[in-house]
């Protein structure tokens, strides 16, 4: 399977993403090519929208464990907000400041089908819910201030219109 990052602007990065059925060999392997595609690109997270697949799973890397993360639920946002810097391999070259709950109580499934229940906190809390956030079609850009939005809107409408471009080429990736 040849899989492409998607650039904001791509349609499949706004969709809310829907649940995998079942967890096969080609599920399997497609969480493989997904994982080498996010250390390539030198990423903490990938989410299937932003290789074209609205399909409601990603992996993440926060430096101390890799996750595949399969149909996730946020059960709860726990503690204060903090503010971070965070980038996105579907916007790249930019990077801004965005407030999230420091930790969150969450449920998913992993890759050999196992039901996950944790509470994650700091750096991973924030990967996840960024990540998380792709499968609602929702992006960091959308959580910034409007000043720091306007800042990058010049190199943001270049994207997008890249990200248009690329959309129409390859379409939406289709699994079982």
């Amino acid at each position: 399977m040849d899989l492409k990052v998607r650039l904001i602007g791509d349609p499949v990065l706004r969709k809310k993403a829907t649940e995998i059925e079942k967890i096969d060999e080609d599920f399997l392997e497609l969480l493989e090519i997904m994982t080498d595609m996010m250390y390539r690109e030198d990423g903490v997270g990938l989410a299937a929208p932003q290789v074209g697949i609205s399909k409601r799973f990603f992996i993440m890397d926060d430096g101390k464990q890799l996750r595949k993360v399969i149909n996730p639920e946020i059960i709860e946002f726990l503690g204060e907000e903090t503010t971070f810097e965070e980038g996105c391999l579907s916007i790249p070259g930019i990077f801004l400041n965005v407030k999230r709950p420091e930790g969150v109580r969450v449920k998913y499934t992993n890759e050999n089908g196992d039901i996950i229940e944790e509470e994650l906190h700091e750096y991973t809390a924030r990967i996840f819910q960024h990540e998380y956030d792709h499968l609602e079609g929702i992006l960091f850009i959308d959580k910034v201030s409007t000043a720091s939005k306007a800042r990058v809107k010049g190199k943001i409408k270049e994207l997008m219109k890249e990200g248009k471009k690329i959309a129409k080429e390859l379409g939406e990736v289709e699994i079982k």
